[in-house]
């Protein structure tokens, strides 16, 4: 194991988190040092997630609002994918860093074997969904004819590629539970970067590729995930990296496949509970137009430029917790958890300002049609208004689940989504004639409501005594 300094320069701690090829103990001296060599990797991991997020939209934007509201409706959908890939991956994160706390390798490995079995199943009942329903699909979403003609193949690739998802963020998740965030991050940069590059060329149909309009970006987007999941199964399965799968580690044991989902169970279902409720979120904006959808979809993607790096900072309060926890240190884990909220925080709020004064000019990047404008510039400065509570939400939400502790934000989730956001967002929408506005208010409140329970229970220190 490298020697670990107690002061090491900020330019060779950048280097370190970047390479990734120092093994470092999380579980002692600075805890600044621990969460900045985590947290840099998995910031610059979700930067270029959000970049994905904005460029992609970009250039669907230019084929007009019915190709919008096609990625937004099926996005919409995925975000149910999303959600079990994501709570699936709470697990595995838990259970690796706990067994990687304990000094227990092996043990963490064999996870992984049983998880990449438990996302290859998901995957499977997906892509039937996407492959005989797509159409349905995007009826039920509200859709109209236009929408579901020029959409239909661009969701049935979505969803049939469901695969590449599910296993991005679950290998993601075990490099990251073993402390590894670097190989997460290249995975992420280079799944994306493809994307990136192909999408003008399958969409506008540039050299002697096909113009495909928006069933390019759906293209582009499984060969770009594609490559990324290829990229961490090679790491996987070869010799180096802190977690290496053995052939005898893929044999399915029963017992560790069911710890597995009893733990991965509370994260799928808080984020199924969130979704659903984005789901619906969805259905209600698109009562009110498809430039109304077109709008909302634009300012989420701008959202999630800067949303998805600070989940970067709260992926590395996952692993502290877990990996403090599993070494017996409780108190560490939640100094942990204190010291990146605070910078949490002030990178949330100083974007809050950019975004409150400058929202008009930020979605006219994407759009010149005045409805569409003036929807998705509602929606941004609504949201941003709630980010000082979303950027404290976000890591109290990954501490519990860190410790593996996923049924609390579960029941939290179901509080401020289902009993709140939801009923809340269709009186104000429809019943008090806010229209889609009314759902950018609501979803204000709910997110506040998230960071305000998750802090009060936080504080009573019961996550501390989770057995995972």
């Amino acid at each position: 194991m490298t020697k670990q300094t107690n002061k090491p320069g900020l330019w060779h701690l950048f280097q370190q988190a970047v390479k990734g090829n120092v093994q470092y103990d999380f579980t002692q001296g600075s805890i600044g040092v621990a969460a900045f060599l985590l947290a840099v990797p998995m910031v610059l991991e979700m930067a270029m997630e959000s970049i994905f997020a904005v460029v992609d939209i970009f250039f669907v934007s230019s084929l007009g609002h019915e190709a919008v509201a096609v990625v937004g409706l099926t996005e919409a959908v995925l975000t149910l994918i999303y959600a079990i890939a994501i709570g699936l991956s709470m697990g595995v994160t838990a259970l690796v860093a706990r067994r990687i706390g304990e000094k227990q390798p092996e043990k963490a490995t064999l996870l992984a074997g049983q998880a990449l079995w438990l996302g290859l199943l998901v995957a499977l009942l997906v892509a039937l969904s996407g492959a005989f329903f797509a159409a349905d699909i995007l009826r039920l979403m509200g859709a109209d004819s236009a929408v579901v003609a020029m959409g239909e193949n661009y969701t049935t690739i979505m969803l049939c590629s469901a695969i590449t998802i599910l296993y991005l963020f679950i290998i993601n998740a075990i490099f990251r539970g073993a402390g590894d965030a670097s190989i997460a991050m290249r995975s992420l940069w280079l799944a994306n970067g493809i994307n990136i590059l192909l999408d003008p060329i399958l969409i506008f149909g540039l050299g002697p590729a096909p113009e495909m309009g928006v069933t390019g970006a759906a293209v582009a987007t499984c060969i770009g995930r594609g490559v990324g999941v290829i990229y961490q199964l090679w790491h996987l399965f070869n010799a180096g990296s802190r977690i290496h799968i053995g052939w005898q580690h893929l044999r399915l044991k029963t017992a560790v496949l069911i710890d597995l989902i009893k733990v991965s169970t509370g994260g799928i279902l808080q984020f199924l509970i969130a979704t659903a409720s984005w789901v619906v979120l969805v259905r209600i904006v698109s009562d009110f137009g498809s430039a109304a959808v077109a709008g909302y979809t634009i300012a989420i993607r701008v959202v999630m430029f800067t949303i998805l790096p600070a989940w970067g900072l709260s992926n590395a309060v996952a692993t502290l917790v877990g990996q403090n926890l599993g070494a017996g240190l409780p108190e560490r884990a939640e100094r942990s958890v204190w010291t990146i909220a605070k910078f949490n925080l002030i990178f949330m709020l100083t974007v809050a300002v950019v975004f409150i004064v400058f929202a008009s000019p930020i979605i006219a990047l994407f759009t010149q049609d005045p409805a569409v404008l003036a929807s998705g510039v509602s929606c941004l400065r609504m949201v941003a208004y709630g980010y000082g509570f979303f950027s404290i939400g976000m890591i109290l939400v990954q501490a519990f689940n860190g410790a593996g502790d996923t049924m609390t934000p579960t029941r939290i989730n179901f509080f401020c989504y289902w009993l709140t956001q939801i009923p809340l967002a269709w009186v104000l929408a429809t019943q008090w004639h806010f229209q889609a506005e009314g759902v950018y208010m609501a979803i204000l409140v709910a997110e506040s409501m998230i960071a305000i329970v998750g802090f009060v229970i936080f504080r009573t220190g019961k996550w501390k005594e989770v057995m995972v």
